[in-house]
């Protein structure tokens, strides 16, 4: 017996290798969702969900992930960059998946599908079919076309109208930012640049199905999904409990602690230059450069990108991309005559992303909170400053 279930296996692994003809499902075959918890990295901050395909008839024990992405590719970088990320699908024997998770201690659970022998046949193959090299890449997108969605869609594609989609899985509807807030911290790194680098298009609610681009989503939808009038979620287990641990996250190492010492450095060279009649142009190079070259950063995410999570971002509005050109004239002795309504202007616009953030047009990153008024004082102290050089040099 034993010898015949290596055989079939070692048959199973060979018809793989060779693209032959898929073979067919016992019925001893189970067939599962893997959903995972988060784990320390960003990349690993939303969770994690793939198939498991099991026929102890056969041999096999396999998971089929689409979460993997390849940086060795052809232009990975200018690609990821233009927004034009492609991940992959692929199959790896279920023990080495489960054991990765056990050493980044982080949860395993597992839902298996309540399919009739056609049902998982069919979807067996499908999976099979979208891990042939001509088919395993997809284009990647953060919300509508990672790993957790792939969830849905594939079920959806291979039960069609049998799949029954229950709305009332959650009792209320987040925004995109709020549902990446709920994973990250927001006074993180990787939150203020998720905050810096998307625009306000992920401000908006997203729907109970927008909701499962977190896998997390995904494992409390099939609690309820229901297939020919049946939960489709016919049992849920825990493969893997993480060991709870600290949080080593120090406030005093956060983008906010940052944020806050630059504002007070801003304030006080500030009022030392007022006091002295003075311009500390050190400073001014700093901030017009900083924020300038984010403002470029943002433009080009906005109008040159495939990107379309990252359009509309009022972020530059602090972020003024001219700042970039303007500061030539900061090296400057003296401003030129129009540089008071430069200032000037950069304030408003202070004033305008403060309505848009009250208004809730967009949302922005609490290490702002700090910077805008110092920014703002900055710029009034500059704008009273080129009236002064606007008048001697009359």
């Amino acid at each position: 017996m034993q010898l015949r279930k290596i055989f079939l296996a070692l048959f199973f692994t060979f018809s793989i290798w060779a693209y032959a003809q898929v073979p067919e499902l016992t019925p001893l075959s189970k067939i599962s969702v893997l959903t995972s918890g988060v784990g320390d990295e960003l990349y690993f901050a939303f969770g994690y969900s793939v198939f498991r395909v099991q026929d102890l008839t056969l041999g096999i024990d396999v998971v089929y992930n689409y979460g993997i992405f390849d940086t060795s590719g052809e232009n990975f970088y200018l690609k990821f960059a233009q927004g034009r990320m492609d991940y992959k699908l692929e199959r790896e024997r279920f023990d080495y998946y489960l054991r990765g998770y056990e050493i980044q201690n982080r949860w395993v659970k597992e839902q298996e599908l309540n399919l009739d022998l056609p049902q998982k046949n069919k979807l067996f193959q499908s999976l099979e079919k979208n891990n042939l090299p001509e088919n395993k890449i997809y284009q990647y997108d953060y919300f509508t076309n990672n790993c957790a969605t792939k969830m849905w869609d594939v079920l959806k594609d291979n039960l069609t109208n049998d799949l029954e989609f229950d709305e009332t899985y959650i009792d209320e509807q987040f925004s995109f930012r709020e549902l990446v807030h709920q994973n990250i911290n927001p006074n993180s790194w990787g939150a203020f640049g998720i905050d810096l680098a998307l625009g306000s298009v992920i401000d908006r609610k997203a729907t109970p199905k927008e909701h499962m681009y977190l896998p997390i989503y995904i494992l409390r939808q099939l609690k309820v999904t229901k297939i020919h009038g049946k939960p489709i979620a016919v049992k849920e287990t825990a493969l893997y409990e993480a060991t709870p641990k600290e949080t080593q996250n120090s406030f005093f190492t956060s983008p906010l602690f940052l944020s806050i010492l630059v504002s007070l450095l801003i304030l006080v060279i500030t009022y030392f230059d007022y006091k002295k009649e003075s311009r500390s142009k050190g400073l001014d190079v700093i901030l017009f450069l900083v924020t300038g070259l984010a403002g470029l950063l943002m433009c080009f995410l906005w109008f040159f990108t495939d990107h379309i999570w990252t359009v509309k971002n009022y972020n530059i509005l602090w972020a003024f991309p001219l700042n970039a050109i303007f500061l030539f004239f900061i090296f400057q002795r003296s401003f030129p005559y129009w540089a008071s309504k430069y200032f000037l202007s950069l304030s408003g616009l202070l004033v305008i992303l403060l309505l848009f953030w009250i208004l809730n047009v967009q949302s922005f990153s609490i290490v702002l909170i700090p910077l805008l008024p110092a920014f703002a004082i900055r710029y009034y102290y500059l704008y009273t400053l080129s009236k002064k050089f606007k008048k001697t040099s009359e």
